[in-house]
């Protein structure tokens, strides 16, 4: 069974910067597609980048478009999320997510597989 862990959150000012990393525990992921989540409190979870691992587009939600890139190395077995120019409505819990079963790139029931979080907190 698949697993994924995250890490690289933590708190910074507004601004800032943060790299968030998905650890594949297995080279399963060979044609699937995986994204970026971030839930905040008392909020739905939502999309916030996707790619497809065989390639071709990513998409990033209209909130983060421009100042996050989602990536994926291989040889690494892990996916990341390059965040810049953090803002404070960008604090919530983050989670990566794989097994995408065709549905939309942004909908949480699209994937079956997912991370335990990493936090992101962005301070004014």
């Amino acid at each position: 069974q698949v697993q994924l862990v995250e890490s690289g959150g933590g708190s910074v000012q507004a601004g800032g910067s943060l790299r968030l990393s998905c650890v594949v525990s297995k080279n399963t992921y060979n044609n699937d597609r995986m994204g970026w989540f971030r839930q905040a409190p008392g909020k739905e979870r939502e999309g916030v980048a996707s790619l497809y691992t065989g390639g071709g587009t990513t998409y990033y939600s209209t909130s983060v478009m421009g100042r996050f890139t989602i990536s994926l190395v291989n040889a690494d077995s892990t996916l990341y999320l390059q965040m810049n120019g953090l803002k404070p409505e960008d604090t919530a819990t983050y989670y990566c997510a794989a097994g995408w079963n065709g549905g939309s790139w942004f909908n949480s029931h699209s994937y079956i597989t997912w991370g335990q979080g990493t936090q992101v907190t962005v301070s004014s």
